[in-house]
């Protein structure tokens, strides 16, 4: 993280401030520590910590795009920013064929997920989130995305009982500003969106857990050998 912060471009000069939380810090540099692990990326080609720098400075530059259209002076990047950088993500790694089967946008997909999942569950691990997925699982939605501003968050989440008090724990102060109060909502949504407490649509839409379909019982087909009467008092044997 030294030296990711060292590195990565994220100093901007005039109006506009930027301010990057921990938790999105530890996130971008977990998806290099999980592509470093994951069978399906090619270990001998290896994951440079480019993939960090990179990522962090589309992180804020992304960040940054929706502070100037929503006329914020305060860069607060969310989790949801690392999305804008899967192309830089994809073109730090080489994959191995069962990687190329699944193609390498959605390697680095899964990457982000369990980088968040790892980062929120250290930072909750015991934590009861029970009233906000029950706020879900009753039908609530959030149709958010990672345009939407600061006060949008707020307003559209201030409804949803406990969301506001696990966005503190996540280290924001007393009398945060708005971008980072959203930003700290955000990190919440995902971090129960990688535990599958939550689901999300590719619109970033946040709505409840999808329920394991239980498939039906296929009827079993005769076993070998088994025999089949047919007219005539006759046996018919599968080979």
């Amino acid at each position: 993280m030294a030296i990711t912060k060292q590195e990565a471009w994220t100093d901007r000069t005039g109006a506009l401030k930027v301010e990057i939380p921990p938790y999105v810090r530890e996130v971008v540099e977990e998806v290099a520590f999980q592509a470093r692990a994951d069978r399906k990326i090619d270990k001998r080609s290896g994951v440079s910590q480019r993939l960090p720098i990179t990522t962090l400075e589309l992180v804020v530059s992304n960040a940054e795009r929706r502070a100037l259209a929503n006329r914020e002076t305060l860069v607060t990047p969310r989790v949801t920013d690392l999305y804008a950088a899967l192309p830089s993500i994809t073109g730090k790694f080489e994959l191995e064929y069962e990687g190329e089967l699944r193609g390498a946008e959605q390697v680095a997909r899964d990457l982000i997920r369990s980088a968040v999942g790892s980062v929120f569950t250290g930072l909750f691990d015991g934590v009861d989130t029970r009233t906000v997925v029950e706020w879900f699982d009753l039908g609530g939605t959030l149709p958010l995305s990672d345009s939407t501003s600061a006060d949008e968050v707020i307003a559209q989440t201030r409804g949803v009982q406990g969301l506001r008090e696990l966005a503190e724990r996540a280290g924001l102060p007393p009398g945060a500003p708005a971008p980072a109060v959203a930003s700290a909502i955000d990190f919440v949504l995902e971090g129960l969106y990688a535990q599958r407490k939550i689901s999300r649509n590719d619109d970033r839409g946040y709505s409840a857990a999808e329920q394991a379909q239980r498939r039906p019982t296929r009827r079993e087909e005769p076993a070998m050998e088994e025999e089949i009467r047919i007219p005539g008092n006759k046996k018919k044997y599968y080979n």
